[in-house]
């Protein structure tokens, strides 16, 4: 059984791209690399080519995942907001936009119980998603974050 979410292991890590994709890519990068300053002179272009498509790899994989994780904050901004606005009283759901992107982030970690109170907190003192977090008390686990 693993243990519960909270601050200080919910950060996550997708093995596949953090330890198998991007050390390929990065080896393959340095070798590219290696394998031009050693044997420079025959086939030059193909060997500046060799490290210019490296360098694409990488880019490509690194944008893919940031794309990926873009949509997936904007899915968790919607569904936040809409949790705020059947959590909240009448009186403060019209705030609910107020909220920044990284705050909505931090507050789906909030219980339904201390949502509406942390919100509040969240958009009075300007708190930043690190605060939002560290403030939580009952802490409700995401656990298909990518």
């Amino acid at each position: 059984m693993s243990t519960p979410q909270n601050l200080k292991n919910h950060t996550r890590f997708y093995p596949p791209f953090h330890f198998i994709l991007m050390p390929i890519l990065v080896f393959n990068l340095i070798f590219s690399i290696y394998d031009t300053l050693h044997r420079y002179p025959e086939h030059k272009y193909l060997f500046h080519w060799w490290i210019v498509m490296s360098i694409a790899f990488i880019l490509m994989a690194i944008l893919g995942r940031r794309q990926s994780l873009k949509a997936q904050d904007r899915i968790i901004r919607l569904e936040e907001r809409l949790r705020l606005a059947t959590l909240l009283p009448a009186n403060e759901q019209v705030h609910i936009h107020e909220f920044t992107t990284g705050q909505l982030i931090a507050l789906r970690f909030a219980s339904d119980a201390e949502l509406p109170a942390l919100a509040h907190r969240a958009l009075t003192q300007n708190l930043e998603c690190k605060a939002i977090k560290k403030a939580i008390v009952d802490w409700r686990a995401d656990d298909l974050r990518v």
